[in-house]
């Protein structure tokens, strides 16, 4: 059965007591499902996260990381150094870190083995930008996002990457995705994974929805049979509202 997952990007957002405020909120909550919970909190409070959250079923995951160990890579974060602080999972490929800073399909693959090789699970993010939906491209643009950064792995590998799909073009642009677009885009994905491995792998991989999730939307959202969960943007820096999304799985 695949596991249901509600994971909160904190994205640059909140300094040290601002986090520490938002984690004593969260740990008041009453979480209702069975889904897992994460948040992700900038680099430098990861560590305090860590410390705080140990002992709760919350799990302090990164935002993004290096594919280098060490070495002449000035401010960046590499994988060992996120498992020595107690985070084991990182998200990758967001639609800002490919916007923003330009990170490719090539890069990606290379973050991707550099995480896999020290045993660290991914929350793999793509999606299409409004010209690619109104062009009808966005299957294919999805498609070769999945393909160009995971299909030289084997299968094995997606008993550690959960896929999140970000539709670019409903996140900040007036425009709305529907739960049955949201559907639709995510039984193309498991397609996709079928014809390049199995109908078993498939079926096991989670795919979470990362567009503009909202307690309003939640539910309807997550009643659709190829949607696990979903990546939280804005909604995760208000407790009550991040397990409001929570609970509604």
């Amino acid at each position: 059965m695949r596991k249901q997952i509600v994971a909160g990007n904190w994205k640059m957002n909140n300094d040290l007591a601002q986090t520490e405020t938002l984690i004593t909120e969260l740990k008041k909550q009453i979480q209702t499902s069975k889904a897992e919970v994460m948040i992700a909190p900038v680099f430098t409070n990861l560590w305090p996260s860590f410390q705080a959250l140990r002992k709760h079923d919350i799990e302090v995951i990164a935002q993004n990381m290096h594919f280098a160990d060490s070495g002449a890579y000035t401010g960046e974060v590499g994988p060992g150094m996120l498992l020595s602080v107690g985070i084991k999972t990182v998200i990758l490929g967001h639609s800002e870190r490919r916007a923003y800073f330009n990170e490719t399909d090539e890069i990606l693959a290379k973050k991707v083995d550099a995480a896999l090789k020290h045993g660290m699970r991914i929350i793999f993010c793509f999606g299409e930008e409004l010209n690619d939906r109104k062009s009808g491209n966005h299957e294919s643009v999805v498609e070769n996002q999945i393909k160009n950064a995971l299909f030289h792995l084997d299968g094995k590998a997606f008993e550690n990457i959960v896929l999140a799909y970000e539709p670019v073009w409903a996140i900040g642009t007036g425009e709305t995705a529907s739960p049955e677009q949201a559907q639709e885009m995510h039984a193309f994905i498991r397609k996709t994974l079928s014809g390049n491995y199995s109908d078993a792998i498939a079926n096991s991989v989670s795919i979470l929805y990362g567009g503009s999730v909202k307690p309003s939307n939640a539910r309807e959202i997550f009643s659709k049979p190829d949607v696990d969960g979903g990546l939280i943007g804005g909604a995760s820096l208000e407790a009550k509202d991040f397990f409001a999304i929570v609970n509604a799985i």
